[in-house]
């Protein structure tokens, strides 16, 4: 097995920046990001071959469970005609999950609801998961397996993300806007939950959309809202991030990014294969900027990397310049008069866990956990902890009793049947 160095990786980077400059300006930006990955190469001391690498990542999609969830899928669609994909765990009346084969009660178990005649039972309180940039919905894998059969779920794909639809405004090239993602929640809602009391749950880019419908539909929120989880997100000012850069190399950053985006967007086949030929080298780059913590099993890693991996380069870049112009803390009091509950991890680089902190100012009665050693994906990398403050929430909002038993369900652990 051959060690890689310092020196190695920076040649591959070189190597690659050469094949990149051919396509010009998003070749030189190829180059710039591939030489920046190489340093991540060489910080982790990478000890395997190229090949036995490629050979462990085809194993660890094949066997690795997460992200495997289904549930009983569904479509809304959005004010502009984007069809947007969701999915729904029902509650079965004996506790089972509702995507289990059948789902028939059993004779004679006593546990069907009764229902008076010409009445229907309340609806059900339904928990909506939206996920993060660059994610999708199954990136709430533990949390989902942990509340299966306790609670209504709801968990959907953001617009070109996941099995949504690409963004039909966005082919007509109109850019994304944070509002526009609000408005595709309202529709997802309307689709999925037209009915009964709603917990909301965001990570990142799902907590600002979650600010987005709380801004534009006060109404909803005052009226059927009954929780909200805002989970490594931010309420605005996220011009200032320094992603762990010196500030030197942050302004930097922020001067050319949004136009070497919008260069590589236009080019996306060929960033694609660019990738796919670096893929140890951006490996380094997603774990740094998806893990707090060093120790972290490599099933998960790999699957942050799909996760993000499956995210075409063209709408990494439409969605980029919707993040420096969202502020939505003046929403933030729609969420006052509710169980609120505010989780990052401390060595988040991409909302770093001051703006939960500036959110909390906003909501001085939520609960505020930072999570040691969690980075911005803390909900894959200490399920534990996310899964447990939430079923707290849940408990606190009426949701679920105060007997339900989420037990490791939310952990990394395997559970028999997968």
């Amino acid at each position: 097995m051959s060690e890689i160095s310092a020196g190695d990786a920076a040649a591959t980077a070189a190597a690659a920046a050469v094949g990149w400059r051919r396509a010009g300006i998003a070749g030189a930006a190829i180059g710039v990001i591939a030489a920046g990955a190489a340093a991540g190469v060489a910080v982790e001391r990478l000890t395997v071959g190229r090949g036995m690498r490629r050979r462990a990542r085809l194993a660890l999609d094949a066997t690795g469970p997460y992200g495997s969830l289904r549930g009983l899928p569904g479509r809304a669609t959005a004010d502009d005609g984007t069809e947007l994909y969701y999915e729904v765990d029902e509650v079965e009346p004996d506790g089972a999950t509702g995507t289990a084969a059948g789902g028939a009660e059993p004779a004679g178990s006593g546990t069907r609801r009764r229902r008076l005649f010409g009445r229907k039972d309340p609806a059900p309180v339904t928990v909506v998961f939206s996920h993060g940039y660059c994610l999708s919905q199954d990136s709430w894998h533990f949390q989902r397996a942990a509340l299966r059969g306790l609670v209504r779920t709801v968990h959907w794909d953001q617009r070109s993300h996941g099995r949504s639809e690409r963004g039909r405004a966005q082919a007509d090239g109109v850019t994304v806007g944070i509002d526009q993602l609000g408005r595709d929640l309202k529709a997802v809602i309307d689709a999925a939950a037209p009915e009964g009391r709603l917990v909301l749950v965001g990570h990142s880019m799902g907590g600002m959309t979650m600010m987005a419908l709380a801004d534009q539909f006060p109404a909803l929120v005052r009226d059927r809202v009954a929780a909200v989880a805002l989970v490594g997100t931010s309420s605005g000012k996220l011009g200032e991030v320094s992603f762990g850069l010196p500030v030197a190399g942050v302004n930097a950053v922020r001067r050319v990014l949004p136009g070497v985006l919008r260069a590589l967007g236009s080019q996306a086949e060929l960033v694609e294969r660019g990738r796919r030929a670096t893929a140890d080298l951006f490996a380094g780059l997603i774990k740094r900027y998806s893990f707090g913590s060093r120790d972290i099993d490599p099933a998960v890693e790999r699957f942050a990397e799909r996760l993000i991996e499956s995210t075409p380069i063209d709408v990494v870049a439409e969605f980029y310049p919707a993040f420096t112009e969202h502020d939505k803390s003046g929403a933030l009091p729609a969420f006052r008069d509710m169980p609120v509950l505010i989780l990052a991890g401390d060595k988040d680089l991409v909302t770093p866990s001051s703006h939960s902190e500036t959110i909390a100012d906003h909501l001085p009665d939520a609960e505020l956990v930072i999570v040691p050693d969690g980075g911005h994906l803390v909900m894959l990398e200490h399920p534990e902890t996310v899964t447990d403050r939430m079923a707290d929430l849940l408990v606190r909002a009426g949701a679920v009793p105060s007997t339900a038993n989420v037990g490791g369900h939310g952990s990394t652990a395997q559970q028999p049947g997968g």
